[in-house]
């Protein structure tokens, strides 16, 4: 695909993240439309984006509708449904089940501005858990509980596929560090139900040395959502602008266009999406 456009648009649906400087929906969806993006993917580590907040569903609804975008959901990066407390694992079990339920509410924005081929996606991080540091090496308390771990996911996998039902929504778990031994064993878990695929952030993969390159592309079947910034390896440097890295950028947006899958400009601030969007011009994507 290289620098070929087609037409006046990509096939590509290219969106932003809710940005931390701006404090209201409105001011990120006016955003999103300046910039001629189609989505905004809405980071419930923000306050404004808790899950009473998603439930409202007229106001998020006016608010794209005014914009002429849809919205995808970032699950809290600290939600953990394998923790042992089960009062804690509950309360993210019901926060999952709330935020599909909501989720569910908004999917006719992706058909009436989007593109109806990519499921709505609610994108998920994958805790490590806690570790026991010995004198001589860490003992992670997942690995060394490895059976109860994975059937935590096995069971979250279940109750999603009920919640979701016949709804066009797909739960994706995201790389961040590495996925270690037992991650990649409870991702594995999860992907086998069509209800779940991967997110594949490209600046975390750079940092992280591609250690989980080729684990994704063994499943590359199953990305359906890409979070794009650029990032270098040594010294590490995440949510870079476009252009400024290390990052092969094309490769993996022409990956993205391949498969279909969705992406978000994962870069931090409006000067940062801004010359993201640029770079995406210049190199016809946008």
């Amino acid at each position: 695909m290289g620098n070929v456009c087609y037409g006046e648009r990509m096939l590509l649906q290219i969106g932003m993240p809710a940005l931390i400087e701006y404090r209201t929906l409105e001011d990120n969806a006016a955003l999103c439309r300046e910039l001629g993006l189609s989505f905004v993917e809405l980071n419930m580590n923000y306050p404004e984006y808790q899950v009473e907040c998603l439930e409202k569903s007229e106001h998020l609804e006016h608010v794209a509708e005014m914009n002429r975008i849809y919205y995808t959901i970032h699950l809290d990066e600290k939600l953990d449904i394998a923790d042992f407390n089960s009062l804690v694992s509950g309360a993210y079990l019901e926060t999952v089940r709330r935020v599909i339920f909501a989720a569910k509410k908004l999917i006719y924005l992706r058909d009436r501005y989007g593109d109806a081929s990519q499921p709505i996606t609610i994108n998920m991080h994958i805790d490590h858990g806690i570790y026991i540091t010995l004198p001589e090496r860490r003992v992670y308390m997942y690995e060394r509980n490895a059976e109860r771990y994975i059937d935590s996911f096995s069971r979250f996998r279940e109750l999603c596929e009920e919640w979701i039902g016949d709804d066009d929504l797909v739960i994706t778990a995201e790389n961040t560090d590495g996925f270690t031994r037992y991650e990649k064993k409870a991702v594995e878990c999860l992907l086998q139900s069509p209800k779940f695929g991967l997110t594949w952030d490209v600046g975390h993969s750079k940092t992280s040395g591609e250690k989980d390159v080729p684990f994704i592309m063994e499943h590359r079947e199953r990305i359906v959502h890409f979070h794009i910034h650029d990032a270098c390896e040594s010294p590490p440097r995440n949510h870079l602008p476009l252009g400024e890295g290390k990052i092969a950028l094309e490769k993996r947006l022409e990956l993205a266009d391949v498969i279909n899958s969705r992406c978000v400009i994962e870069t931090k601030t409006d000067k940062a999406l801004r010359s993201s969007v640029k770079w995406l011009h210049d190199h016809c994507f946008l």
